[in-house]
């Protein structure tokens, strides 16, 4: 089976996700440009425990939700999220854990979607190099190798919103300005690359958050974080809003 077929029994990349959610075209993202070297990697530990719960939001109403929670495990951390969608075509649960070293180079990541279809995945990261393995119901079990210019990918998969709490602890605070670095999106079986880019301090509903933007050749997502704690995302080309309770 080829990668594109594979692709149709699987949830869109997050373009996609949030525009049926918005009863718009359901079409895959196409493939960003090849990714950039990234920055240097750290030796301290990027991340701090966190838990919580998004709500999901397209043209200001409820579409779903998720809870997440990410915490350390013996010298790596562990990222994990389960989501519920409602679409047209019902409720679709997503669930993921991300494994990652202290440096957040990832290690291993599992999810799996049950909705229109069960899918389910396991990613194992060797340095630049990732593994996939896909299981579809109904499908041959489907194998596929990524090869990045880095070892430090990020991991954004669908409606795991999250990931992307996960993402501003990569982004180099102190060295700010644009920052290009490999990205996944493992449901979509699509590499590239993004960047990311601090864009100061912004007033939101009366409180000073800082701001950081998410560019890819598609789409363009704004990150609202207090301190490091990611409070909010606003997708404005899909009119959608990832809210924390």
């Amino acid at each position: 089976m080829t990668r594109a077929r594979m692709r149709a029994f699987i949830a869109c990349a997050i373009v996609g996700a949030l525009a049926l959610l918005a009863a718009a075209e359901n079409s895959p993202a196409r493939t960003p440009a090849p990714a950039s070297p990234a920055t240097s990697l750290k030796s301290a530990s990027l991340f701090a425990a966190d838990k919580g719960s998004f709500r999901i939001l397209v043209n200001g109403q409820q579409m779903g939700k998720e809870d997440f929670e990410i915490s350390p495990s013996g010298g790596n951390w562990i990222a994990r999220g389960t989501s519920e969608i409602q679409t047209a075509d019902g409720t679709t649960h997503v669930t993921g854990t991300l494994e990652l070293h202290a440096d957040g180079t990832p290690v291993r990541y599992e999810w799996s979607t049950e909705g229109v279809k069960k899918a389910a995945s396991t990613i194992s990261f060797d340095g630049p190099t990732a593994m996939i393995d896909l299981r579809i119901e109904g499908v041959k079990p489907y194998s596929q190798q990524f090869k990045f210019n880095s070892p430090q990918i990020a991991v954004l998969d669908n409606n795991l919103y999250h990931q992307y709490a996960v993402l501003a602890r990569l982004y180099d605070w102190d060295k700010k300005g644009a920052q290009t670095m490999a990205v996944l999106v493992p449901q979509e079986l699509t590499p590239g690359s993004l960047t990311l880019e601090s864009v100061g301090s912004q007033d939101l509903g009366g409180k000073k958050l800082d701001e950081l933007t998410v560019k890819t050749e598609d789409l363009e997502v704004d990150l609202f974080l207090d301190g490091k704690r990611l409070v909010r995302i606003v997708a404005p080309s899909t009119n959608a809003e990832i809210i924390r309770d």
